[in-house]
């Protein structure tokens, strides 16, 4: 945990996945595999962050061109639907508790999203889990911004946009890649492995 202080913090920004909302790749690997007559097992070590997968991210292909790339990486023939319905149903819900403390944190200072992710995730968890995500006042998204964390561009894209020093914002991530970007272009970043690493650094900042 870096140092925080009351008052020692002009935003808060927030990763989406495993920060705000709850994935499970397994439940995406089950309904592809149903659909493909396969055990989930044999596509685990065929899916793989590849170029395609980046530049899906980065709003460089369109969910269409994704989907052709993963029939041929993973070795199955589904449509684009079947693909879509596994590719949303990665999303288990909000993380625990993480709402209340969203709700509180906002009160005090503005909060932000910046998530690494695409089109046709942003459609769905949009409307989803619109209740959770309300607290924000803006979110980043690499496939609208055309650039992805941990890249420096990405951060001082957003840090930018936000209008204050980066050493005035608190970044919350999961990746521990991700964290050690954002520390290198001056952000205060907190790994996050739990929700209770929230609540403890919006502690150290009395919220």
């Amino acid at each position: 945990m870096p140092l925080l202080t009351p008052h020692s913090a002009d935003a808060l920004l927030f990763d989406l996945g495993r920060v705000v909302l709850d994935t499970d790749f397994a439940r995406t690997l089950a309904c592809w595999a149903g659909h493909a007559g396969c055990e989930p097992a044999q596509l685990i070590g065929r899916f793989s962050h590849d170029d395609a997968y980046k530049r899906h991210e980065r709003g460089e292909i369109s969910d269409a061109e994704f989907f052709a790339s993963l029939r041929v990486s993973l070795g199955i023939e589904v449509t684009d639907a079947q693909f879509l319905e596994g590719w949303n149903a990665i999303f288990a819900g909000p993380m625990p508790e993480i709402e209340p403390l969203l709700a509180r944190a906002a009160a005090h200072l503005p909060l932000y999203g910046f998530s690494n992710t695409n089109r046709a995730h942003v459609a769905h968890f949009s409307i989803a889990f619109a209740d959770v995500l309300r607290h924000f006042r803006k979110i980043f998204l690499s496939s609208t911004i055309g650039l992805r964390k941990p890249d420096a561009e990405a951060y001082d894209h957003v840090v930018s946009e936000i209008g204050v020093p980066a050493s005035r914002i608190v970044f919350f991530d999961d990746s521990a890649d991700n964290i050690e970007g954002a520390r290198a272009r001056g952000l205060i970043a907190v790994h996050v492995t739990s929700t209770r690493d929230i609540a403890d650094a919006l502690a150290a900042l009395g919220i």
